[in-house]
């Protein structure tokens, strides 16, 4: 897989990946990403991750069931970082955060403080049993 060999993989073997949802352009989630992957979300269609906690490949979706299908992967002009286009699938509307909301990205800083924004869509303790 040539294509591949285009990415610049830090030190690690990794690459940051973020998850946009296609249809409402919503950053979801950030990732990490290593070739195995990477090739295995080219070749399925499903968002698989590198999971530095657990020291192996995460595929999105495996416990709580929130996949995400994957419509086009990008990479930016420094080829360090991977875009995906995604449908987060699995609930409605979808969960991409281990927290029960839409997307990771829900607190805002306001102020001196970080206050969240979005809503608890699932409670998290229901998804992960």
């Amino acid at each position: 897989m040539d294509w591949l060999q285009d990415i610049k993989w830090d030190r690690d073997g990794l690459v940051p990946v973020i998850a946009q949802e296609a249809a409402s352009g919503d950053v979801l989630m950030f990732a990490w990403m290593n070739a195995e992957a990477l090739a295995e979300t080219a070749a399925s269609g499903r968002a698989v991750y590198w999971s530095r906690s657990r020291g192996r490949l995460w595929r999105k979706g495996e416990e709580s069931g929130h996949v995400q299908q994957v419509h086009e992967i990008r990479m930016d002009c420094d080829n360090d970082v991977v875009l995906l286009k995604v449908t987060q699938l699995g609930h409605e509307p979808g969960i991409a955060c281990h927290t029960g909301r839409h997307s990771c990205f829900y607190q805002r800083l306001q102020g001196a403080a970080w206050q969240a924004v979005e809503p608890v869509l699932k409670d998290p303790e229901s998804i992960y049993k």
